[in-house]
């Protein structure tokens, strides 16, 4: 059966779903293929059953500070698999919203595996059986990531796991091995150890978060200290091994070889394309190291196909990849669009304290040749945050001294990634520290540091 269709999306996960429903509303026939579940890894596996999980480890902590707050809590025991069953429902729902919009927007929706047969053609091989051959104007792949593997170690799913696994897991390991800061490895590291895991994180940069600021990465660093939570930095993985009781996990570093033993190993060391097996190769779609090429418009270098998300390598968050099918589908409506700057976007990791950041860090403006002026402004000096008793972190503005353009902000703390849209929004629209220092902001709220900082690229802050 062959159907003919404006645009057939195959991957519905945050970047393919956005797409068809932007799509809908610009009028084109909209298929969207999807071989798992609408939402993909962000709805189902990641962003938002981690965030859910998240939520429950704050509370848990703060249920342990009872004393500093006032209050006592007999007999509390903290149940695991009641917060990953929690979290469970919240994808479900989520999930359940996404089928209805896509329903409302007249988008139909395919259960199976696409292949593209032809730049106009996309091959499902169906869930329920059979096989559907979609005709179609334009293609957008939308077949996102996975887990990147270390070669040589096997992901078993019981002992050495994934993110795929780990977010489904009841049963609280006594004792893991994370390797990896990232942000994916340091949410689970902040939730387990909430919860009494053991925890050990190994990365093998010389820092945590390692693409943040410098000075973000010590913040962290000194909060999963005082956790206990062990990070060894500047350390190599370079074996791991399964034993009855657990896994061995063989890393190296200047002090020299050593074992870490514990009950699961969790690998979070970035995400993979899927671009195989899709149907690229035939059509002479470039790829280059997995990735598929595209331009600002996310064509790629075959016409009428386009590509979006995880799968084109650029910044692998859920948000890039929706903003990414908002442009795919724009471009292909002939609608009025924008060119996303990637260094520019706003990146989040949501362990305590919180982390956000968008631009180039203050090392790296140096490097690139600016002359360099920073606005710093930390928490602890902050009235709303010292109410909320969570103070640690500072707000960081970096911004060119002679032009007043800011070119980056880095923030960890309380609440940092809802802060974060302010500094991205004036940046955007270039707005300058001094505008965002003059815009009177409401007393005490956590958006006070932004003022401050702002006020701080010039030595004018009131309150340090």
């Amino acid at each position: 059966m062959s159907e003919k269709y404006d645009v057939t999306i195959v991957g519905a996960g945050p970047g393919g779903y956005v797409a068809a429903i932007r799509a809908a509303q610009l009028g084109l026939k909209v298929a969207l293929v999807e071989r798992e579940r609408l939402g993909g890894v962000c709805l189902n596996w990641g962003c938002i059953p981690t965030k859910a999980l998240l939520r429950n480890a704050e509370v848990v902590s703060l249920l342990g500070r009872g004393k500093e707050f006032g209050f006592t809590v007999e007999g509390f025991e903290a149940d695991f698999g009641a917060a990953v069953d929690r979290s469970r429902k919240v994808s479900e729902r989520l999930v359940k919203g996404v089928g209805a919009l896509l329903r409302e927007n007249g988008v139909e929706v395919i259960e199976g595996e696409g292949r593209l047969k032809s730049p106009t053609a996309v091959e499902v091989a169906l869930n329920a059986g059979g096989a559907r051959t979609l005709e179609t104007r334009n293609v957008v792949v939308a077949t996102g990531g996975r887990a990147r593997a270390i070669p040589g170690i096997e992901v078993d799913g019981e002992r050495v796991l994934t993110y795929r696994e780990a977010i489904v897991m009841r049963e609280l390991p006594a004792s893991a091995v994370i390797v990896g800061a990232g942000p994916i490895g340091m949410e689970f590291a902040h939730v387990w150890s909430t919860y009494g895991t053991e925890v050990t994180v190994v990365e093998m940069l010389d820092r945590a978060l390692p693409l943040e600021d410098e000075e973000v990465s010590q913040e962290i660093a000194r909060a999963f200290k005082r956790r206990k939570v062990q990070v060894l930095t500047a350390t190599r993985v370079e074996g791991i091994e399964t034993t009855g009781g657990g896994v061995k996990v063989t890393v190296t570093s200047e002090k020299g070889e050593q074992v870490l033993k514990a009950e699961r190993a969790l690998i979070a060391i970035g995400v993979r394309p899927n671009s195989e097996g899709i149907g690229l190769e035939e059509i002479d779609v470039q790829v280059e190291r997995g990735y598929v090429t595209i331009d600002d418009a996310m064509r790629t270098n075959v016409p009428g196909v386009y590509a979006i998300g995880d799968v084109t390598g650029k910044l692998a968050l859920a948000h890039v990849a929706s903003a990414q099918g908002v442009v795919a589908v724009e471009t292909i409506a002939g609608a009025e669009t924008v060119t996303l700057d990637y260094e520019m976007l706003p990146r989040c990791t949501y362990c305590q304290p919180q982390v956000a950041s968008f631009g180039i860090t203050e090392a790296q403006a140096s490097e690139r040749g600016h002359e360099v002026k920073v606005g710093q402004f930390p928490f602890r000096a902050n009235g709303k945050a010292l109410g909320l008793g969570d103070y640690d972190g500072f707000v960081k503005i970096v911004a060119d001294a002679a032009s007043g353009e800011i070119l980056g902000a880095h923030l960890v703390g309380p609440e940092v990634t809802e802060l974060l849209p302010e500094l991205v929004l004036a940046r955007t629209w270039e707005l300058t520290p001094e505008e965002i220092a003059r815009t009177v902001h409401a007393h005490p709220t956590l958006s006070e540091a932004l003022m401050e900082a702002a006020h701080g690229v010039f030595g004018q802050t009131i309150h340090i």
